[in-house]
């Protein structure tokens, strides 16, 4: 199985677009959406839960307040202010560190396991789907993205589909990294802006440093041309391949709207250029 996962240096560059029409196009893989802490796959793919289940990553601690003596040291040691005066643990601030665990010369605090979200599998209409939610406020979204990942890499084996197309998450943080170790291919998605480009340039830092072959695309290049060749010329300095541009085009919003990648909706601009990056892309990438 090959693996391709679709990230982007911030958040609205148009990744999951991206993703669903790619699974449109593909017709024959496993669908992942990494982006636990902000998922929006769904909207497009439509998923039916097949199977759920809680996740659990991490440990919240709780003071028995029969065993307390009320000593202090617990709230001395806490760099969270989560253990307040009549020695509760506030389950919101508590990041699990298990500093008052050990600093509790009665033995009176405990460390439970935390439900920090839920993860799912599910037929959708783009293929078969596993995806996620992590909790407001939880913290091992990295976690979670490797149980994903990992879910997906066994339903695609169960189901002799030959390719694992992945939303990953935004960003270069921990979330990423879980995202993209070691998949086949990345695709970064960016903007002709400044910020797109600056954003663009750390996630093909963190990526590159995996050794990770990767690929760039330009999303609504034609807002501001200029800046799309300073993203070519950077890309070709940085021996990346830019597989290719999408207009700005009314009818992406349009197709989410209406619960559809944009390739299905129309055959417009955008549409077209999707299909061409796309084939370019499944070069890249053989079976």
């Amino acid at each position: 199985m090959k693996e391709i996962v679709i990230i982007s240096g911030k958040g609205g560059t148009g990744k999951t677009t991206l993703t669903a029409s790619f699974a449109y196009l593909a017709r024959d893989n496993v669908l992942a959406d990494c982006d636990v802490d902000a998922a929006d796959l769904h909207l497009l793919a439509a998923p039916k839960v097949l199977h759920e289940e809680d996740f659990y990553g991490g440990v919240k601690a709780v003071i028995d307040p029969g065993r307390c003596t009320q000593c202090g040291l617990c709230t001395e040691a806490c760099r969270y202010a989560a253990i307040s005066d009549d020695y509760v643990v506030d389950p919101l601030s508590c990041e699990g560190c298990s500093v008052c665990f050990h600093v509790c010369p009665v033995d009176a605090v405990t460390l439970e396991e935390s439900l920090n979200g839920r993860w799912f599998i599910s037929e959708s209409r783009l293929g078969p789907m596993v995806h996620a939610e992590l909790r407001p406020g939880e913290e091992n979204s990295g976690k979670l993205v490797a149980l994903v990942r990992n879910q997906a890499k066994v339903l695609t084996g169960k189901s002799g589909k030959k390719l694992i197309l992945v939303d990953g998450a935004p960003g270069v943080g921990c979330p990423v990294i879980s995202s993209v170790t070691g998949a086949d291919r990345v695709v970064i998605v960016t903007e002709p802006t400044r910020s797109g480009i600056h954003d663009m340039l750390r996630a093909l830092e963190l990526v590159q440093g995996f050794n990770i072959p990767t690929s760039v695309v330009i999303n609504k290049y034609d807002i501001a041309p200029e800046m799309g060749e300073r993203i070519h010329r950077i890309c070709s300095e940085k021996q990346t391949v830019v597989l290719g541009s999408i207009p700005y085009d009314a009818a992406v919003t349009a197709a989410m709207v209406n619960g559809r990648s944009v390739v299905e909706f129309d055959d417009g601009d955008a549409s077209k250029a999707i299909v061409g990056i796309w084939e370019k892309l499944a070069e890249t990438v053989p079976s």
